[in-house]
């Protein structure tokens, strides 16, 4: 549209005639850019320039501006036309032609049901407009028809496109709440205090949070550690206690236990002690920690989207390897708290 508005201007100060030359000019130019830049020839600004010059040479013939005028009206019925066939028939012509751009990209029927509830609104906007420019063209000045035909498109699709931009703001706040786990912020003894989302957890606000950590032995009294899944937002990769997670708000501690350890390691009805509990800070959070103990023979590990690998380590080879940044900051913590707080009797850790 910018030879139009090019026109507009160049009319305002030489004239009609002088204008229709500039505005040819530059249609020229454009092309020849767009030409350069992506090796193709813009049929659009061509169809826009040569009818420019069509109804401008016109208008200069009858000595009428009428026929320019009508310029923007008739570029805005064959808008209507591709929408309106795009909407409302089984040929989605706007389909068709995004697909050009996608590659071989496959659109799914969802979005193929968004898109068409996008035309269908900007069908109407655009029908409304391209009536208003008809009429201002034949009933209104020259400056309103200006202001119509060109500056009042423009404010119907920004509005249109802010409107879809809050929307979907909106509706992707909505999805990640409707997605995202509650837990309790609570003071340091537990008490809670609200209810806050796990991503508000995790956002530096260091709101301090309650979580359950299981550390599970063997009868060789070797100590379970789980690898850590590379999809983990924190310490991706790294080897960690057997079994960690959020406790949820609402939840007893008994039941996140039970919830983490079958999540985890897909374990059910284990026995375990409490051991301590301690505040825990990284950089993104503030945890106050619930450590627990249990004791199994075996365990039939099944890789998960928490969990990649589980292995026994004995207390030798973790104190080995604690160097070695193989281990969450996390686990080498509590572990020297898992030295100080439990005993070893007959196999048995208690």
């Amino acid at each position: 549209m910018l030879p139009l508005f090019i026109f507009i201007l160049a009319d305002e100060i030489w004239g009609t005639e002088i204008g229709l030359y500039v505005a040819v000019v530059f249609g020229i130019i454009q092309m020849v850019i767009i030409y350069f830049r992506e090796k193709r020839l813009d049929k659009f600004v061509l169809f826009d320039t040569l009818l420019i010059v069509a109804m401008g040479v016109v208008s200069i013939i009858l000595e009428n501006d009428i026929f320019f005028k009508l310029k923007p009206g008739i570029i805005g019925v064959i808008l209507v036309l591709i929408l309106g066939i795009s909407a409302y028939s089984p040929k989605n012509i706007m389909l068709l032609m995004s697909q050009r751009y996608l590659n071989g990209i496959k659109i799914s029927d969802e979005q193929q049901r968004i898109m068409t509830r996008s035309i269908k609104i900007l069908f109407w906007l655009f029908f409304i407009h391209t009536c208003l420019v008809f009429y201002s063209a034949f009933f209104m000045s020259k400056e309103a028809w200006v202001f119509i035909s060109g500056v009042l498109f423009y404010i119907l699709f920004i509005v249109y496109f802010l409107y879809e931009l809050v929307k979907n703001l909106y509706q992707r706040r909505k999805i990640l709440e409707i997605n995202d786990e509650y837990l309790a912020c609570v003071d340091e003894e537990g008490k809670i205090i609200s209810r806050i989302s796990r991503t508000q957890a995790h956002d530096g606000s260091m709101l301090l949070h309650p979580v359950v950590h299981v550390h599970i032995f063997n009868h060789e009294l070797k100590i379970l550690l789980q690898k850590r899944s590379l999809n983990k937002e924190i310490q991706p990769g790294k080897w960690d206690t057997a079994v960690g997670g959020h406790i949820s708000y609402g939840e007893m501690i008994e039941k996140a236990i039970e919830r983490e350890t079958f999540e985890e390691l897909g374990l059910k009805d284990i026995k375990y002690s409490f051991i301590t509990k301690y505040i825990w800070k990284s950089d993104i959070e503030t945890e106050l920690v619930f450590v627990f103990i249990a004791q199994i023979n075996a365990i039939k590990f099944v890789p998960n989207a928490e969990v990649d690998e589980v292995k026994f380590w004995t207390f030798e080879e973790i104190q080995e390897n604690i160097d070695k940044e193989i281990f969450t900051p996390n686990f080498i913590n509590e572990f020297e708290k898992i030295l100080k707080n439990i005993k070893f009797t007959d196999k048995r850790v208690t």
